[in-house]
């Protein structure tokens, strides 16, 4: 079925001036909690943020949330492109990261199986690895539906999601979802 087009105007309009990690993995919260060092019963019950004035800045809480087979992780740092971190919470799955700081143009979007990245992008190095085969299609489309240049979280990035995962990350979705909150110790610097 021939990719559709996305609707991100609410993330891009209400929180572009927010920086987030979406984080994709195919484990439960509890497994992807305790990879990242945290400690599931620390974890509150909350909302995905309704205002942008109460999105988490850096540092503060990350948000778990199971979708299917799924786990869904906001992130409000730059989590998602630690490629230390996301290479090891893959091990043994699929992991899929997109994330973003639209005000500045930053735009980065992995793709990793069972601790290697697949496929990478990020906004200041152009295309990092090459696009692999099972790709090419979904590339393909995505020229289709946005022949000007256009960021990855203009919507690419969100097709790329739905095509790695089945999840099509709407505001409906996260906004209806029950989501955990809680912190993990942060990963050390990559050199």
């Amino acid at each position: 079925m021939p990719l559709q087009p996305i609707d991100v105007s609410w993330l891009r309009g209400e929180y572009s001036c927010e920086y987030y990690s979406f984080i994709y993995v195919r484990a439960t919260p509890e497994q992807v909690v305790a990879r990242l060092g945290g400690r599931w019963e620390d974890f509150t019950p909350g909302p995905f943020p309704g205002d942008s004035d109460y999105f988490p800045d850096p540092g503060e809480p990350l948000g778990v949330t199971s979708i299917g087979d799924w786990t869904f992780v906001v992130d409000p740092d730059w989590l998602g492109t630690r490629q230390g971190v996301i290479t090891e919470l893959s091990k043994g799955t699929r992991l899929v990261s997109q994330a973003a700081l639209a005000v500045k143009g930053l735009d980065y979007f992995y793709w990793c199986e069972d601790g290697k990245i697949r496929f990478c992008w990020g906004e200041d190095d152009g295309d990092l690895i090459g696009t692999p085969d099972e790709l090419v299609d979904t590339m393909a489309d995505i020229d289709r539906l946005y022949p000007q240049f256009s960021y990855l979280y203009d919507g690419p990035a969100f097709l790329l999601v739905e095509h790695l995962t089945g999840i099509r990350a709407t505001e409906r979705l996260l906004k209806d979802s029950t989501f955990r909150w809680g912190v993990v110790p942060a990963p050390a610097k990559e050199g």
